[in-house]
């Protein structure tokens, strides 16, 4: 179906080098070799096999010891580091002047870096989109712990489950003036720059808004980076949160919070460890801290992992970052139009879209689920199983962004308020029970770096073959054990 795609998408033909590296065997033949099909790249980002040979040669050329000391082993252990974050830097095109590179556990790690040690006050204020991953959300525990406001600005377009600027500058109220009179603490606003859930990109523009009104500003990155550029010379927030393996796939088990540097001194840790003092006494209970992005890495850093960064991005680079993004662009608009063309025997349609159905504004992550012939949700359990069955990798659930989830599946506040009378342990089933909703769950397919059109060709083939007029029947599935 190449010739249909460029039909609807005539510059596609311009990616045909993601072609080649996906049948070339230092690129991601491993897929067809598999017999696979891969459309969860929300999820994780797939590494090419020349990542993964640099990753081999790395581990048996050179020696790396723990960086905190002088001798040889250590010294090249930190001049690797230092070169990834100055590789990181430029990949956001981010002054070292300016920006400095803190390496996490995952992207979930550094929102609580900030969460914990943001100096939240009784009069600061913590705004939110309700479109989030959990991972930001979390931050109102900090926030509520110091006694601190926080306030979610709706999704405002429940059909593309988009949140209008107006809504956010509704709920930024400047704080310059009442802090002229003492009446405000620092105040903290976060938004996703891409929704895990839908694929909406949110307008980067927010970041300055909320600047001008005194708010310092946390941008989710993880999902928006894979297909994406950040260009922090334009942008400027002054905390991002990225997850590498979901850029590049490879290294799991590392993440960064980029910093502004006249932001990294606002962050207070509630505890210190090894790596982030300069001195700590025991005889008198002192510590000082580092005041240098140490100051928020714990311990001793992966040193064999980090290097494996550089490697990602020099390889991103050598693909080219505006390629992708096209190649995604048109997989997604191609996909959603297909999806849209779907319909049982009757006339009725197969699919319901949770979020935009055209390529405006978007990222290559699609979420929906497939109708019954009577026109009800298949349960996303049976979709999870039977795609499996057919080797085919997608993403079921509520993705962990349950703003996006209830604005998606009309789940009021009222709905939500028998929740907090629940007793004991309630099953996933049981919090279903109680909010009144057989199911809570969608179908998400996203699309990325060795994304063909024959993967989403097989995937639409599989929604047909599987699901046109037939019934949904939920008997025999297991229980629900989260979302």
């Amino acid at each position: 179906m190449a010739s249909d795609i460029l039909d609807f998408y005539p510059e596609y033909a311009a990616t045909e080098k993601l072609d080649l590296l996906r049948q070339s065997p230092y690129g991601y033949s491993y897929l067809d070799e598999q017999n696979h099909v891969y459309l969860d790249y929300g999820g994780a980002g797939l590494a090419s096999r020349a990542q993964i040979q640099a990753h081999s040669t790395h581990l048996t050329s050179v020696t790396l010891g723990n960086p905190h000391s002088v001798n040889p082993t250590s010294r090249t252990s930190s001049e690797l580091i230092d070169r990834t974050r100055a590789k990181i830097l430029s990949f956001f095109n981010a002054s070292p002047e300016e920006y400095a590179v803190v390496f996490t556990a995952n992207a979930s790690g550094a929102a609580r870096l900030v969460g914990e040690s943001y100096p939240f006050g009784k009069r600061s204020k913590l705004a939110m989109t309700a479109d989030n991953h959990n991972s930001v959300h979390g931050l109102r525990c900090f926030a509520q712990r110091k006694r601190a406001s926080h306030v979610y600005i709706p999704v405002t377009n429940k059909d593309e489950l988009r949140t209008d600027t107006k809504a956010v500058d509704l709920a930024l109220p400047s704080l310059k003036e009442r802090r002229l009179f003492k009446r405000s603490d620092p105040s903290l606003f976060a938004f996703p720059a891409q929704s895990n859930f839908s694929g909406v990109c949110h307008p980067l523009s927010w970041v300055k808004l909320a600047q001008d009104r005194g708010y310092d500003v946390l941008l989710d990155a993880a999902a928006y980076l894979p297909t994406k550029k950040l260009d922090f010379s334009i942008i400027k927030p002054e905390f991002t949160i990225v997850s590498w393996y979901k850029v590049m796939g490879f290294p799991t088990g590392v993440g960064s919070l980029i910093v502004r540097k006249d932001a990294l001194g606002r962050l207070k840790r509630p505890w210190f460890a090894g790596g982030t003092v300069k001195v700590a006494t025991v005889g008198l209970p002192l510590q000082i801290m580092t005041t240098d992005e140490s100051s928020l890495e714990d311990g001793t850093l992966n040193f064999w992992a980090i290097p494996d960064i550089h490697i990602g991005l020099e390889w991103l680079g050598e693909v080219g970052m505006d390629m992708i993004s096209l190649r995604v662009r048109c997989l997604t608009g191609y996909l959603i139009r297909k999806l849209m063309s779907l319909h049982h025997a009757d006339g009725r349609p197969m699919v319901r879209f949770y979020g935009p159905t055209n390529t405006e504004g978007r990222g290559g992550t699609v979420a929906f689920n497939l109708l019954d012939s009577n026109g009800q949700i298949f349960d996303e359990r049976i979709v999870a199983e039977e795609s499996a069955a057919y080797g085919i990798s997608i993403r079921t659930g509520c993705f962990c962004n349950p703003g996006a989830g209830e604005a998606a599946f009309g789940v009021t506040k009222a709905a939500l308020e028998p929740l907090k009378k629940a007793k004991g342990d309630p099953s996933m089933d049981e919090i279903l029970e109680i909010i009144g909703l057989a199911s809570f769950g969608a179908i998400r397919v996203s699309l990325g770096i060795a994304s063909t059109v024959k993967d989403v060709d097989i995937f639409l083939a599989f929604a047909e073959k599987v699901y046109k007029d037939r019934i949904n029947d939920t008997r025999g599935l297991e229980p629900r054990h989260g979302c």
